[in-house]
């Protein structure tokens, strides 16, 4: 059987708004790749059944679907988790691949968890990778659940290990598309940490994330993780090693194709002019958050501030924005956006933020009541913080063919994991 004849996909109880389609696709992978959405129930006739060739597993089965196997690696043993089932010779082989990719994710990340105590949140298959690849490489671990169960502690007694070095996140909480909920606050109670991990990778800063960068830690999502745990499984579908070359190549496609990236800048700075250049580059959607406002309310951002005020239009700018943010694709924002903390809580936790920069003295005011009358050298003054807090990169205008090429240049080279640029 060749490559593309082989039936694969991913079996869960909800897929919408899974990336591993994309993911095999952007490693070169040929094979047929489906999503599988299964009730508990209809596992076992799932598994009896000749419909597949290889799957990966995702929540809630990773644990259920062992049963079902005739042979186990041993590491997916060990974990107490499979996430990847390949049909060979009749019967079913169960390997775990997240303990792979886990251990790619930190190695990316630089960090050593060799002697530093570990926090993993939750007690489901992703955690017990997490818990198995920390183990194994010389971590102490403390395992936390909602409630008490055996081998762990609750949230309740987190404050005895404010010692933690490592989070891990390994719980749905903060998952899109409820993205406002956190499993904690690192606000207090975690002077001594060094990295926090969320194995959530949409949005792709999730609250923890947010805060986490807020305090300096430094942090990543899990999309490198699904990347690179896809290319292991590819490995045990195929029978053919997928080199990190590969892994890093998939990594920046799919992001660039699961993510929003969002300009932002002063008013006339070329947002709009460089987006869609980048999003024609890309081959991605473009959207500008004042026409969309213009479509929604079937009026202009200029006539709602002349007529009833910037705080009226502020209040309706923040809605468009939360829409917008999650349309995936190239985002040209309002030079007023980010003036308010949940738009750029929003631009942020949806993609990276390119600050677009132009000369005071090159902005055009034109049409734009909120610029106009004023000095701009004073505006600036007044949102470059906010500029600075919301942006990932920054990018000079000098023309837009040129700023969009430094753009594209700077999302292809960059792996982003809590911090700016540097």
């Amino acid at each position: 059987m060749t490559e593309k004849d082989l039936r694969c996909g991913l079996i869960g109880e909800k897929l919408s708004h899974s990336y591993s389609p994309e993911i095999h696709a952007s490693l070169g992978k040929k094979y047929e790749y489906k999503l599988i959405e299964l009730e508990k129930e209809e596992l076992c006739d799932f598994f009896r059944s000749d419909s597949f060739d290889a799957v990966n597993v995702t929540i809630p089965y990773k644990k259920e679907c062992m049963k079902y196997l005739d042979v186990i690696s041993s590491e997916a043993l060990g974990v107490g988790a499979v996430n990847t089932v390949v049909r060979k010779g009749g019967k079913l082989y169960g390997y775990n691949t997240d303990v792979y990719g886990i251990e790619a994710s930190f190695k990316k990340a630089g960090i050593d968890v060799k002697g530093k105590k570990a926090l993993v949140l939750g007690t489901g298959g992703a955690s017990l990778a997490a818990i198995y690849f920390l183990s194994s490489r010389g971590a102490n671990v403390i395992n936390v659940s909602r409630s008490k169960k055996e081998g762990c502690i609750t949230y309740s007694e987190l404050s005895m290990h404010r010692d933690a070095k490592i989070l891990i996140n390994a719980t749905p909480v903060g998952m899109y598309p409820n993205e406002d909920a956190s499993p904690l606050s690192l606000t207090k109670n975690y002077d001594s940490l060094e990295f926090v991990f969320d194995m959530i990778y949409n949005p792709f800063r999730t609250r923890l994330l947010l805060e986490a960068e807020s305090l300096g830690i430094p942090c990543m999502n899990g999309l490198y993780m699904l990347t690179a745990q896809a290319a292991r499984a590819a490995e045990h579908f195929c029978g053919k090693d997928v080199p990190t070359e590969s892994i890093d190549r998939a990594y920046a496609g799919v992001m660039k194709k699961c993510v929003t990236i969002s300009l932002v800048g002063m008013p006339g700075c070329g947002k709009s002019t460089v987006g869609r250049l980048l999003a024609d580059k890309l081959s991605l959607g473009f959207c500008d958050a004042d026409e969309y406002f213009s479509q929604k309310y079937g009026v202009s951002p200029a006539e709602v501030i002349t007529e009833k005020g910037e705080p009226v239009f502020r209040d309706m700018e923040e809605i468009c924005i939360d829409e917008c943010t999650k349309k995936r694709g190239v985002l040209s924002t309002g030079g007023g956006a980010v003036l308010r903390e949940k738009n750029r809580e929003r631009l942020r936790m949806h993609g990276p933020v390119l600050l677009i920069e132009r000369g005071n003295d090159e902005l055009s005011v034109e049409g734009r009541p909120l610029s106009a009358g004023r000095s701009l050298d004073e505006l600036y003054s007044e949102r470059r913080p906010y500029y600075e807090a919301a942006r990932d990169i920054k990018i000079q205008n000098v023309t837009p063919i040129g700023a969009c090429e430094h753009a594209e240049a700077v999302l292809s080279d960059m792996i982003f994991f809590g911090g700016k640029e540097r």
